[in-house]
């Protein structure tokens, strides 16, 4: 009886372990996939800017692209923040924010300029965090890092082109 006991015991420790490891996978996807969903919410009103506010055909078409790519990839994401616990975020983050409320000071060449800075910065930080992401095995949120990179990498090389002036200037 005392040895059916420890067995008890033992194999409920054993599960709290595992449980502890699940959670704490689980706690970096919920955090990915949160910051996910500021950094889509963040293109998407940056994108809405770039339509509104730039002065080259090249800028509001990306800004249009930014905006109908993160609203898909959003949806997505918001259904697997759903579904691994985790609220879907309502804004972006403070940082994203400074950014959006310094580009909208702007006009013409000097926002299309920033603008198209900005959006480099931001697109090799998102593929490194998202490839990052995206090699964990067997997790919601791995998988739609690793399905989105592609959309990133063109986003990037969109926005390197319009910082050297390659993409459409009126």
């Amino acid at each position: 009886m005392i040895r059916n006991w420890i067995l008890g015991i033992a194999a409920a420790a054993a599960l709290a372990s595992s449980a502890t490891t699940a959670s704490a996978a689980d706690e970096g996807s919920q955090k990915f996939i949160k910051e996910a969903i500021e950094g889509n919410l963040a293109e998407i009103a940056v994108g809405k800017l770039a339509q509104e506010k730039g002065q080259s055909e090249g800028v509001r078409s990306f800004g249009a692209q930014l905006v109908a790519n993160h609203t898909a990839a959003n949806e997505k994401a918001a259904k697997i923040a759903n579904s691994i616990g985790v609220t879907p975020p309502t804004a972006s983050n403070k940082k994203q924010q400074a950014v959006y409320d310094k580009l909208s000071k702007l006009s013409g060449e000097k926002f299309d300029r920033r603008f198209a800075k900005a959006m480099v910065k931001d697109h090799k930080k998102d593929i490194r965090e998202f490839e990052k992401e995206a090699k964990k095995k067997n997790d919601p949120a791995a998988d739609f890092a690793n399905e989105t990179v592609p959309t990133l990498r063109k986003h990037l090389e969109m926005a390197e082109s319009l910082e050297k002036g390659k993409m459409a200037s009126h």
